[in-house]
Formats: structure tokens, sequence, C-alpha cells
């Protein structure tokens, strides 16, 4: 059974080599990006009972390949106050940082390619999970910069947003690492992936594994916690006055960085490039080596992607204060107990977290969790049962309520000239002419209209419905 590469075994490919390993995930990266995006559309389609995309392509699998040469083609359009330098270089640290994330992430053990032996992985580094984490950190500034720089109240709304999403879900997502960590006792993803032979971290750290996917949601900023581009309220958040490359450059941002955090996920919990057990024991551990485990981590990425679609589609967006409280209250401190548990277990000697008692350990947090998460039921009313309700508006304590009776007014312009057909003027007259005969002028001469005003104003003060024998005659 294959054991995977070494650290040692890193930085001695040749230089065509590495150049050919930044290609390939470069084109990884962006093939996985145009098929996530169909993806999306076409399963949320499907939750929704509609068609989906159909048109471009053999049912519709060519229309985001299309969108990015259309984008790519596409005028760019910059405002006049936006501050230039700045404006630019936003969208590509965003992508940038995207791309150099993936650059620890194991596909696979060593494989011969061209006569050469080398590790399916760019590079590895004793603290290559770090790397990780500190690339999403910098990408944030280039939502925070793209909206400053934007000249505009709302992208900047947007970018303050996504400050205050990124410390607070950093943190909940850096603290499931640290059980990771007491287990493997490395922060090297191929050593963390060795780590993995027996069992997935996933099963025996289940609590880190769901607080871990949850704060990677709130990292990419996917519904339900798009708070910085909520379209409600800040009508496209930080990227409003983006346009053509530089706004396709944040789209791809977000969407590699989905790929990375289910790759991340799938590297720390999921057994990585191996595959799932029964198929991991066939002859001796063959489906683990040669290109088959590039297969399994292609395929343990794509449910972690439909699993993002699925909470996508299924749950509406959070308030701002359930976000933070989500973040703060419950992820944080339920992970700081966890690891005290792992500690303690690792400390009583129970070296390496046996299965068995991972896993009763981790379903009793992992309940509380969803203990915590779950919504209370409806609060006891504050007085008996049976008293009388109180009137609208004078409740104590309660949001002031308008009067039910509401009625609202009639407008000016939809007054009728004439109530009673008795005092309607003769046949062949204009409603006002009384008043304009009595005054010895014409209709709104009293009003002190000219010639031309009298017309526009009689049509101002007609009814919009009654008989035709009732409404005002206009000049002939």
């Amino acid at each position: 059974m294959a054991s995977g590469p070494a650290l040692a075994d890193f930085g001695h490919d040749a230089w065509w080599l590495i150049v050919l390993k930044i290609i390939v995930i470069f084109a990884f990266l962006n093939v996985m990006t145009i098929f996530t995006i169909v993806f999306e559309r076409k399963v949320v389609a499907r939750m929704q009972q509609r068609t989906g995309l159909n048109q471009v392509g053999p049912r519709g699998w060519l229309q985001s390949l299309m969108d990015g040469l259309k984008l790519i083609l596409k005028e760019s359009v910059m405002p006049t106050e936006v501050r230039r330098v700045v404006y630019v270089i936003a969208p590509a640290i965003s992508a940038i940082c995207a791309f150099v994330a993936f650059s620890v992430i194991p596909f696979g053990p060593e494989v011969s390619i061209a006569g050469h032996r080398t590790p399916l992985q760019l590079t590895d580094l004793p603290v290559a999970v770090l790397l990780v984490f500190a690339c999403s950190a910098i990408g944030v500034y280039g939502v925070v910069l793209g909206g400053w720089a934007s000249g505009s109240p709302y992208p900047l709304y947007g970018a303050v947003r996504s400050a205050a999403q990124l410390i607070s879900y950093e943190v909940a997502m850096g603290l499931p690492l640290v059980a990771v960590l007491i287990n493997s006792g490395s922060l090297s993803t191929s050593q963390i992936v060795a780590g993995q032979t027996r069992v997935w971290y996933g099963i025996i750290l289940a609590p880190s594994l769901v607080s871990y996917f949850i704060a990677g949601v709130g990292e990419t900023n996917r519904a339900p916690f798009d708070l910085p581009e909520a379209e409600s309220e800040l009508v496209g958040g930080f990227h409003t006055e983006y346009s053509s490359v530089m706004f396709m450059l944040f789209y791809l941002a977000e969407y590699i960085n989905m790929i990375t955090v289910s790759a991340l996920c799938t590297t720390l919990f999921l057994g990585g490039w191996r595959a799932p057990w029964p198929l991991s024991m066939v002859d001796h551990g063959v489906l683990n080596r040669g290109w088959w485990p590039l297969l399994w981590l292609v395929a343990k990425i794509l449910i972690l992607l439909f699993v993002f679609v699925w909470v996508r589609a299924t749950l509406p967006r959070l308030r701002y204060d359930q976000f933070m409280r989500l973040g703060w209250k419950v992820l944080v401190p339920g992970n700081l107990l966890w690891i005290v548990v792992v500690a303690a277990l690792r400390t009583a000697g129970l070296g390496g977290l046996p299965a068995r008692i991972g896993i009763g350990v981790g379903v009793a947090v992992l309940a509380l969790l969803i203990v915590s998460l779950w919504p209370g039921g409806a609060r006891p009313a504050s007085g008996p049962a049976d008293s009388p309700a109180p009137a609208p508006g004078s409740a104590p304590g309660g949001y002031p309520l308008p009067p039910m009776d509401l009625v609202v007014p009639p407008s000016p312009r939809t007054r009728r000239l004439v109530t009673d057909r008795s005092t309607a003027p003769a046949a062949g007259g204009s409603p006002g002419a009384e008043a304009g005969a009595a005054a010895g002028g014409s209709p709104g001469a009293e009003a002190g209209l000219d010639p031309v005003q009298q017309p526009v104003q009689t049509l101002l003060e007609a009814p919009l419905v009654g008989p035709a024998e009732d409404r005002p005659q206009g000049p002939q």
C-alpha cells in the first residue's frame, strides 16, 4: 500500500517538470471553474424543477465557456472617481492568491513522467497548510481594496463586510486544524494524507470536519453567507463598479476558492487522494498507486462542491447578526471545547485516537453542536393565556404597530368635479365654465392660468373613472 511521498522527495524536479506542473494546475483550476459554474446552475435548476441550461453546446455545457469569452471581449468600463492603480490591482490580488493556494495540494503519490519519478504535487512545506490559510487571508485584500478603490459607498460597504467576515471565520476555519495537527503531528499536506492510511480524520474528528466546512462556506462568501455581495441591500457588493476581465477575475477567484476549500477539506479529513474503503483494500491497495489516486481526489472534490451547491439552493441568506453569532458564539467555543477533549484523550495515553473512542466522542460533540444551532421554540407569553390582547401600538416592550383601520385619503387629482348631475353644466359646455362666467372670464382664469395651461389643468383634475357625460371636455 502506497504511503505517499515524504518532504525529502520535493525540490529535486527538473525545471521543465516544474513548469509542466504549474501549467497543469492552472489548466485544472480553469477547467474546474468552467465545469463548476455549469454544474451549479444545472443542480440548482434540478432542485427547483426547472430545465436549466440547455442551449449553448450539448445540453448547455458550453454556456460557461461562452460567458467567459464574452467577458474577455467586452469593453472595460472604468468610472471616473476610481483610484485607478488600486482598482486594477485588486482583482489580480484575489486571483493570484487563489491560484497559489492550490500549489501544496497533493494529487497523488509518486508517478513516472517521461522517465522521471516525481510526486503528483507541485511542492510541499513543513507548514504547507498555513500557506493555504495565508493565501486566503491575503486574498481578501483584493476584495477590500476593490471596494475602497471603486469610489462608491455600496462597494465600500461590501468591502467592510468582507473584512469583518474574514476575521470571524478565519478563526473558526483555523481551529479545526489544531485537532488534525494533534493527530498527525505535522502541517505538511503530504504527511497529513499519509497519516490517514488506516482511518480518515473525518471519521474520528467529525466535529472538526463539520466546523471546517461551515467556516469554509463563510470564508468563500457563498450562500447563505454571501453578505459582502448581498444584492438586496448592496446592489452587487464590492464588485459593483467592475466589468469585463476585472470582474471575471473576481468571479474566477471565488470559484477557485471553493475548489481549494474542497481540496483542503479532502486532504485534511477525507483521506486526500486515497481510495475509500473497501476499494483501498483491493489487490493490496493497487487503486492507491499510479494515476488512480487522481480520480479519487477529483471525485471527493466534486462531492464537496455538490454540498456547496446544495446549501446555496436550500438555505436563505442569514442576517448579519445571525452570521456573527454563529461564528463567535457557536463555532469558536465549540472548537475550543473539542480541542480540549482531543488533547485530553492524547494525554491519557490513547495514542492515535482509536476509531471507536473517536467516533463516540465525535458524535457526542457533534450532537452538542447541532443542539446549539437548532432554532429554539416559541417563547412563552409574558402574561396569562386568557388576558385580552393589547391594543395595536400599545404593547409594552413591543414594536410600534400602525392602526389597522387606516384609510388612505384619495388623491386630489382624482376628485370628481361634478358630484351631482343636477348641478352639471349644460351640454356643449366645459367644467368650470360657470365659475369662469361668473368671474367674467374663461375657465381657469380665476386661478391665474393662461390659455395654454387651462387644458392641462383641466386634465389633471379629471377623474380616472366616471360616466362620459361627467368627464371634462377638452378643446376641440
